[in-house]
């Protein structure tokens, strides 16, 4: 058939072919080569088949629409209508931290998929909720988040999370679905019939029982524990999608690759450690990026996850969810696939789906009641755990030396999301731990690492750990670690001191010294609930704290140092940065910081940075020590998308700034994609100016920079300044102590003054109502008693 075929294509072409020499030629080259040219034609025959099979797919998508869930109602849905956003693959977060944490990363809760992180905004905002930072690499791997920022650079996709995205690039994670759109503007309302097939892309791999197994999902305060991924390692998953792509038609083929691009996008966090795979899909803030915080799921393929589906009925889907919708000939949903559900629809929320490792290796198991003293115990095996406390069991370690040490450990996704590889880790039961030393060597090596169901209770022990993506102290997936008088130093990269990722969980410390010294390693990187009393907190390599999401750090009397470099893939440099990476490591929402008491000290760049999100910000008589090169004080904008937190020109921050007591130096720099409500109360006092910026605000929005001072407080201005409403019942004047002139944007002046400066307002009072600040809450309300056996 092959000659037959070949006969008949020489025949049309002699026929065309006018000079008979040529032809002949031609045909006597053909019967000399007729292999190659039958390999040829077999080509041509596939690339046609090829071309077919994307035509088939382009008529197929015409009846496509992608969009964000806006609202759900008896037989209808309105979606903001999208495109896939083109993640780029971020090497490393920008410090370089742990995959792309956000600082830690913090985890793939319920997020908003689409560009900005700020869920509160209603659509007339035109701010996008997209929800989906590493402990500053959190690239990934700690995400830790971020855990200082998200994925710097150093770690690797960790996670399918992207940002701990720190260096992420913004896919979504491996097997997800993107975890960003582009959004269009528009809106659609679609009917839904009874017809109507409704679907969810969902995760696979359920969690293991407690012995030695990875528990179910926990209560845990912050959400559902993320979702493990399926595949156990990456090359198993590429092998099996070779030997299908080898078993599929053409058009199979075509599709296949289609699915593939999505989720290959989104890994993220740093690429130089293929080690650590720490990917997330969107770069965190400098520090550590969380873990997993929106990497794809260590070393799964994406085959592995997409393409598993299961249905749901239209009750089940949540504003928020990125979904496909087809529709038939009516206009109407003829399909609905949720494709964002399962990792928490773009950022995570704590946790997203619960599942967990199948199981852990560990040197040595406790399932029971026991006390363990005076002992070495030492692991040295790929990804285990030295001591795992399962099944409910209480166990005491006492004057022990607990040690892990592994040149062959991954680190990545297992580690930052579910404890894989920790010193000590407590998955279903609970884990005392006094007087000892814990050391590790190893990726992924956390010193003590609360999970799921577990519990730690620590005092008066050292803990250190020398490679990336190993926390201190760490809880995830729902864990609780309480801890005392500890003495704590990490040295690799996404590897915060207090670390938490993915899930979330409680973390209390009272007293003692936690310091990081790797890059992209805040000395917090939070994506739990964290409250720290009387603690020498130090970041010598990264931004002091990262917070990404719906999660809060409350810091009493307390002395916290950040040093964080500069990098070209950051818009700015913080010391404290509050942030939604959209790497899925933590749900969308109002982050929270606070501080009573002690001392900041800010060795390099601005002091609070907040982006893509909504948070609240309150200051208590804090002594502030500034470097000589600080930007700003307090800087409420939008991001140039370069690390994939949100979609650029509205990924502003929502912000509640309250200063108490406060005395304050620096600008302070917002937009008209934020919205910044900044309360001066109880003497405290400012030297800076209001800076409106758009300089990331794309076609700008209808946001605000609202401030009020009350009777007690004083503005000293250093430059002319824009404000959108300004309430006064305090002082207002230059250094010189002269009146500055306030003016209205409508030419009306409220207050004529002989300063050099003046200051711009939409509308101005002097009248001060402060009822909307932030009281900072009491240590007492957060503070755990120490258990008898510490």
């Amino acid at each position: 058939m092959k000659y037959k075929h070949l006969a008949m294509l020489m025949g049309v072409m002699i026929t065309a072919t006018s000079v008979g020499s040529t032809a002949t030629a031609f045909a006597a080259d053909s019967k000399t080569e007729s292999t190659q040219d039958a390999d040829d034609t077999t080509e041509d025959t596939a690339e046609a088949s090829d071309e077919k099979a994307d035509d088939s797919k382009e008529e197929t998508n015409e009846n496509e629409i992608l969009g964000e869930v806006k609202s759900v109602e008896d037989g209808k849905i309105t979606i903001a209508v999208g495109t896939r956003k083109e993640m780029s693959q971020p090497g490393e977060q920008p410090q370089g931290g742990e995959n792309s944490e956000a600082p830690e990363k913090p985890d793939g809760d319920d997020a908003k998929a689409d560009g900005d992180a700020k869920g509160s905004k209603d659509a007339d905002s035109e701010k996008t909720d997209d929800a989906s930072t590493d402990e500053s690499s959190d690239t990934d791997e700690e995400t830790e988040d971020t855990e200082s920022t998200d994925d710097a650079s150093a770690d690797n996709t960790d996670k399918g999370e992207a940002p701990d995205g720190n260096g992420d690039g913004q896919g979504a994670p491996d097997g997800e679905a993107p975890s960003m759109l582009n959004l269009t503007g528009e809106e659609q309302e679609i009917t839904v019939t009874d017809s109507t097939v409704i679907t969810k892309q969902s995760m696979g791999g359920g969690q293991g029982a407690p012995g030695g197994e990875a528990p179910e999902k926990p209560d845990g305060d912050n959400g559902e524990t993320p979702e493990k991924p399926d595949g156990d390692n990456a090359d198993d998953n590429a092998d099996a999608k070779s030997e299908d792509a080898e078993n599929t038609d053409d058009s199979e083929k075509t599709d296949a690759s289609d699915d593939s691009e999505s989720s290959d996008a989104e890994k993220t966090e740093k690429a130089s450690d293929s080690d650590n795979t720490d990917s997330e899909a969107t770069k965190k803030p400098e520090g550590e990026a969380p873990d997993g915080n929106g990497q794809a799921p260590d070393s799964q393929g994406a085959s592995d996850v997409a393409g598993q589906t299961e249905e749901i009925t239209l009750d089940d889907i949540k504003e928020g969810d990125v979904v496909a919708i087809t529709l038939d000939d009516d206009g109407n949903a003829a399909t609905i696939t949720v494709q964002s559900m399962d990792m928490g629809g773009g950022q995570g929320g704590p946790g997203g789906q619960a599942s967990g490792v199948d199981s852990y290796d560990a040197a040595n198991e406790y399932s029971e009641d026991e006390t363990v003293s005076d002992t070495s115990l030492e692991s040295t095996g790929t990804d285990e755990n030295a001591a795992l406390v399962s099944n409910g069991a209480e166990v005491t370690f006492s004057n022990d030396a607990i040690s892990r040490t592994s040149s062959d450990s991954q680190g990545g996704d297992n580690s930052s999301f579910y404890g894989v590889g920790a010193a000590v880790l407590a998955t279903d039961g609970t884990a005392y731990v006094k007087d000892s030393t814990v050391t590790t060597d190893s990726k992924g090596g956390a010193g003590l690492f609360a999970y799921g169901d577990g519990t730690v209770y620590a005092a008066d022990t050292d803990i250190t750990t020398q490679q990336d993506t190993s926390g201190g102290i760490h809880a995830a997936g729902g864990g609780k670690l309480y801890a005392w008088d500890l003495n704590v130093e990490t040295n690799g990269e996404s590897s915060a001191a207090i670390r938490s990722d993915r899930g979330g969980g409680t973390m209390v410390v009272d007293g003692g010294t936690y310091t990081s010294n790797g890059v992209g390693s805040p000395a917090v990187y939070c994506t739990a609930d964290i409250a720290v009393n009387n603690a020498e907190l130090t970041a010598n390599g990264s931004e002091a704290v990262c917070i990404e999401g719906l999660n809060s750090l409350r810091l009493y009397n307390s002395n916290l140092t950040g040093n964080m470099s500069d990098d070209d893939q950051n818009d700015t440099t913080w010391t404290v940065i509050l942030y939604q990476s959209m790497s899925g490591d933590s749900e969308v929402g109002n982050s929270i910081f606070q501080m009573d008491g002690g001392t900041i000290t800010s060795k390099n760049g601005g002091l609070f940075y907040t982006t893509n999100t909504e948070c609240t910000i309150a200051l208590k008589d804090v002594d502030i020590t500034y470097n000589d090169d600080s930007e700003f004080f307090l800087q409420c904008t939008g991001n140039n998308n370069q690390r994939g937190w949100g979609q650029s020109g509205a990924n502003g921050s929502d912000c509640n700034f309250t200063a108490d007591s406060q005395d304050m130096k620096g600008n302070v720099i917002w937009d008209s994609i934020s919205d910044l409500d900044f309360y001066m109360t109880n003497g405290s006092t400012l030297e800076g100016a209001f800076v409106n910026d758009e300089s990331n605000a794309g076609n700008g929005g209808d946001g605000y920079c609202n401030v009020v001072i009350d009777k007690d407080s004083t503005w000293t201005v250093t430059g002319d300044s824009t404000i959108t409403s300004l309430s006064n019942a305090g002082t207002i004047t230059d250094a010189d102590g002269k009146t500055v002139s306030i003016v209205g944007t409508d030419g009306t002046t409220y207050v004529e003054g002989d300063s050099d400066y003046t200051i711009t307002v939409g509308s101005y009072q002097d009248s001060a109502d402060t009822s909307a600040s932030t009281t900072v809450d009491d240590w007492s309300s957060y503070e755990v008693e120490r258990p008898e056996s510490l």
